[in-house]
């Protein structure tokens, strides 16, 4: 890895909202799986996973603010992000019956494209087709891909 000394400052922040959106699918499954609550997961995250670069340990460098929005975002309006999310999958296909990672991506994705005008769509959809790739070699990504691609011409101006 490069000297993070040289570091553009828009590279470290794309860099560091990169990894929050990373971090911030695996506390949704968390979330999901164990039934947790976004507060005590996003402390968690903060107390144990995230670091910096000087501190000891395997912790991750991430924009914690932004990781926070999108967790407790996702949660205050899911209702919202699953009906929209729902209303573009495939006839057949329900929300409820995908995997729980891409369930996560699509939450955050949708959550990014509908309440965060600031991220421009193809960001949003590039970001989380990339978070998908960190998961899955088969399909996910291109099933993420046309999912967010969908919604974006739906919740966007085109």
């Amino acid at each position: 890895m490069s000297d993070p000394s040289q570091e553009a400052a828009s590279d470290r922040r794309a860099r560091l909202r990169r990894s929050a959106r990373l971090s911030a699918v695996q506390a949704l499954y968390q979330m999901e799986t164990s039934g947790s609550g976004a507060k005590a997961v996003v402390k968690e995250f903060r107390d144990h996973r995230f670091g910096y670069e000087e501190e000891p340990g395997d912790y991750v460098e991430t924009d914690e603010e932004f990781f926070e929005d999108l967790v407790t975002g996702i949660v205050s309006i899911q209702a919202d992000v699953d009906k929209h999310v729902s209303g573009v999958l495939k006839e057949g296909w329900k929300l409820s019956r995908l995997d729980a990672t891409v369930r996560a991506i699509l939450r955050a994705g949708g959550y990014e494209l509908i309440a965060r005008q600031d991220v421009p769509p193809a960001v949003v959809i590039n970001e989380y087709v990339d978070v998908a790739h960190a998961f899955f070699e088969d399909s996910e990504p291109g099933f993420v891909n046309a999912t967010l691609d969908a919604l974006a011409k739906q919740v966007r101006d085109a």
